[in-house]
């Protein structure tokens, strides 16, 4: 379990307003599946309905309820890609890995939007495109360069100048940026909710408050052991991202659990919401510190950023976006401020997703790296093909060997000393 869960911040916007109640209960005693699936947020929920799918027997344990981590937690933010452009994947895994990958990325908005059209998932997911914004010219011109790059690839992005910004996004404040009309919005906390729902429709077996402590091999299977029951299956599936805790010490040491925050408004009146995103969309600017906004199904105001590990600063953080929003569009001044949140997001050290066979018959996907909802969806069903028998070197994203990052046991020192770092080269726009 991550530390520092401040309870301060836990007025989620997303959990207030969830139309979801069903009850998850504790599991009690043995239970035997094919595949075992520990947590339920976005990956692991979209591999378990996949296998269901396949006819698979899936037990899903989640050391609280489903959503709870950062898929009930986000911006709600549907966002395509990885941290480089097409060309920029191929450059680093080569042209077979990098166009399965390039596919994968790419597609993975239209299966977000598939799995709640199929399943009739109410969670006010609209598709008005994602905003990418530029505050220097050298993130504009990077910005368009990845706009072409796509292009090359399939398209999806139009380049945007600063009056055409300023018209989608109600400010002045960038130079331009791109649209991927690809993009779209949604309620996280229900799109999660409403997997599970599907997920039990279609036979999944879900229980919440069963954390999985310990994995051991039985007879050529797995039991994966709980407070107060087991589960037992062929394989497992990790899902636990920047929750991962102890369950396998090194693939906590894989990943930095970075907090991220949000606050928002009390609903905004007609007039206003029609002087900020207009037409819908949400935003992520280019700052290595990004910022991220937009409005959601009630006109509340959102607004994201990343915290620290340290609570006074992480509350400092929040205030500091307050204010941004209101530099941003001073039309808020005076708003109040319904919701403050937040949660951890797990980084790699080279901002790709992760997907690693811990043991044979165990495999884990993880790091997101900001951009969950999308593709911890499309990792989920990538998990669930390696766990029908589909062989590695046939998946859609490389399965490579665990790394922990060197220094781990200093982790939140050094979040904390790079985080500083990041935001000094943003206040200089190098």
């Amino acid at each position: 379990m991550i530390r520092n869960e401040n309870p301060v911040i836990a007025n989620s916007l997303w959990s207030a307003t969830a139309s979801y109640s069903a009850e998850y209960p504790q599991l009690v005693g043995k239970q035997q599946s094919d595949v075992t699936v520990i947590g339920a947020g976005f990956t692991g929920l979209s591999a378990a309905i996949r296998l269901a799918e396949q006819g698979v027997k899936v037990v899903v344990i989640d050391a609280q309820h489903p959503g709870w981590g950062a898929s009930g937690r986000n911006g709600g933010q549907i966002n395509v890609g990885l941290k480089d452009g097409p060309t920029g994947i191929k450059t680093k895994f080569g042209d077979l890995w990098g166009t399965r990958m390039i596919r994968m990325a790419g597609d993975a908005a239209d299966l977000v939007f598939d799995l709640i059209a199929r399943h009739g998932i109410e969670c006010d997911a609209k598709r008005p495109g994602w905003l990418r914004a530029a505050h220097t010219h050298k993130t504009l011109s990077e910005l368009h360069k990845l706009a072409e790059d796509w292009g090359n690839h399939g398209g999806g992005m139009i380049q945007l100048d600063q009056s055409e910004m300023q018209r989608l996004t109600g400010t002045e404040a960038y130079l331009g940026g791109v649209l991927d009309r690809r993009g779209g919005v949604l309620h996280p906390l229900n799109y999660a909710l409403g997997l599970a729902e599907a997920g039990r429709r279609n036979g999944v077996q879900i229980f919440g408050e069963t954390p999985a402590n310990q994995i051991k091999s039985e007879a050529g299977r797995f039991r994966v052991e709980t407070p107060k029951g087991a589960v037992i299956s062929e394989k497992v599936l990790i899902c636990t991202n920047a929750y991962s805790g102890d369950l396998h010490p090194r693939l906590a040491q894989s990943v930095l659990p970075v907090r991220s925050v949000q606050v928002a408004s009390s609903p905004l009146s007609d007039n206003l919401r029609r002087t900020i995103l207009p037409e819908g969309n949400a935003l992520s600017d280019a700052r290595r510190l990004l910022l991220y906004f937009r409005q959601d199904a009630e006109g509340r105001f959102l607004m994201g950023g990343r915290g620290t590990y340290n609570n006074n600063s992480t509350l400092k953080q929040i205030e500091r976006l307050k204010r941004i929003s209101v530099e941003l569009f001073p039309q808020l001044s005076g708003v109040q401020w319904e919701f403050e949140w937040g949660g951890f997001v797990a980084l790699t050290r080279d901002h790709y997703p992760h997907l690693h066979e811990l043991t044979p018959g165990v495999m884990t996907g993880l790091g997101y790296n900001g951009r969950g909802v999308a593709i911890a969806t499309a990792m989920g069903r990538v998990l669930a093909k390696w766990a029908i028998g589909t062989k590695a070197d046939e998946l859609e994203f490389p399965v490579t060997p665990l790394k922990p990052l060197p220094f781990s046991f200093a982790k939140e020192t050094l979040v904390e000393a790079e985080i500083l770092r990041l935001k000094l080269l943003d206040k200089l726009g190098l």
